[in-house]
């Protein structure tokens, strides 16, 4: 894999995780709450004018052609697995930014992670 096929797939990687990432601070400023038919719409539009929601899929839409620009270059059963670098992002920077807890368990599998992505890239 060429640098520039890899930084397009980390691009990809990084939008999506930003995406999770925005998504979540949207919904931490709605709080919690019950979705029935009763208050759908009302919900829908709460959601929808939360600027961190709207900058989350705003960075899926660039996240999915950046994607498409990789998958041009990369094989997809070598570009797919690469996604999986996003859990460890996504987990680091929901500690931080969240104070969401990461266990021993989640280190672990972090590193399985970055491990199979380093064989997976070598290949």
């Amino acid at each position: 894999m060429n640098a520039i096929s890899f930084a397009l797939i980390l691009t990809g990687v990084m939008l999506n995780a930003c995406a999770q990432l925005l998504l979540k601070a949207g919904a931490n400023a709605v709080g919690h709450f019950e979705f029935s038919a009763a208050n759908a719409l009302p919900i829908a539009l709460k959601l929808g004018t939360q600027l961190p929601i709207i900058g989350g899929l705003a960075c899926y839409v660039v996240s999915v052609i950046v994607w498409i620009l990789a998958l041009s270059r990369v094989d997809v059963s070598l570009a797919y697995p690469m996604l999986s670098l996003g859990y460890v992002v996504n987990a680091l920077a929901a500690w931080y930014f969240f104070g969401e807890i990461v266990s021993l368990q989640r280190i672990l599998g972090i590193g399985i992670i970055l491990l199979g992505v380093y064989i997976m890239a070598r290949s």
